[in-house]
């Protein structure tokens, strides 16, 4: 028989093994200090947020529990009382009427600057570059004028003698108008401060609603139309969903906005005539300086942040549940 010559195949060649390098058993230390920059770089802005929002809000929480008035802002001797200022608050009854304004006022509010807001956006979506480029500059520029400024310019507008209001009224034949005193009727003012709450936030929840506008591709638009849809019809079966997320964050937006106004109530009326104007912020600044009851405007100030975060977590809530069910 013919002998088979079976050779083997030459063997594979070995890996060298990488060098170790003796005592070198983790990161260098130069590594881990690039690791802990970029900690050291965002950690004075943590640090002043910590200072400046969360040790105001534990202080207000402290002092909310304190006999805590002008004596014991200065010898600084304050005793805990437990509950007792939110018991003599809740007891009040004139806090349940501030309550109930302060929800009127920020669902009227809420309601005008979303409609408003909704049809500004749908306006300039169909202006042309020249039309739309005036609006949104006017939007800016109104959203960029101080608090205090637009507060002030409101107040000479419905000033009782030389108000451009009641002279522009009184030119209509309206005399009844004339010298009307707005800010001693509480209707009135309240109304004022609802115009210009809706004034300052419509600017904002506007251009915010056309950025998301311009997003909604157009055949979606297109395909609704061939099938005859309306206007009213297209904005509810395609601008609407899509833009959902858009809109409930710009209404929790406007929700925290309107309940925790301040400044224009309080440099325009101070909560009056009488209480017409005050809501529940008004109400704790005025209980802090009007008797030196600092406990109190704390326990009220806390109550405040407590019913704002119930209502945005009943609001989320329903959000999620109502995106669960489109799923």
């Amino acid at each position: 028989m013919p002998v088979v010559d079976q050779r083997s195949a030459p063997p594979a060649p070995r890996r060298r093994p990488a060098p170790r390098l003796a005592g070198r058993k983790g990161p260098s230390p130069r590594c881990r200090v690039h690791g802990l920059w970029p900690y050291a770089l965002i950690a004075p802005a943590v640090g002043g947020m910590l200072y400046l929002l969360v040790y105001p809000l534990v202080r207000a929480v402290l002092i909310s529990f304190q006999d805590f008035r002008l004596r014991q802002l200065i010898a600084g001797d304050a005793e805990f009382v437990g509950l007792r200022n939110y018991r003599t608050l809740l007891s009040d009854p004139r806090f349940w009427e501030v309550v109930r304004r302060t929800f009127l006022f920020m669902a009227i509010n809420v309601v005008l600057i979303m409609v408003i807001a909704t049809l500004v956006a749908l306006m300039v979506e169909r202006l042309g570059r020249i039309g739309r480029t005036v609006v949104l500059c006017s939007l800016v520029l109104a959203w960029a004028m101080p608090v205090v400024a637009a507060t002030t310019v409101f107040q000479w507008l419905f000033h009782s003698e030389f108000g451009i209001v009641n002279r522009s009224l009184t030119s209509l034949g309206l005399d009844s108008f004339d010298r009307y005193p707005w800010f001693a009727n509480g209707t009135a003012t309240f109304a004022i401060l609802v115009t210009l709450i809706v004034w300052q936030s419509v600017p904002f929840a506007a251009i915010t609603l056309y950025s998301a506008l311009t997003t909604v591709p157009l055949e979606l638009y297109e395909s609704a139309r061939l099938d005859g849809a309306g206007a009213g019809r297209v904005f509810r079966s395609v601008t609407f969903p899509m833009l959902r997320p858009i809109f409930l964050l710009v209404i929790s937006l406007e929700v925290i906005w309107t309940f925790k106004a301040f400044v224009q109530i309080w440099v325009m009326t101070r909560g009056g005539p009488g209480d017409a104007t005050t809501i529940l912020p008004v109400y704790a600044v005025q209980t802090a300086l009007s008797g030196q009851r600092y406990d109190l405007g704390s326990a009220a100030s806390m109550v405040t942040v407590v019913l704002m975060s119930g209502v945005l977590v009943l609001y989320f809530r329903q959000m999620l549940r109502q995106e669960d069910e489109t799923r």
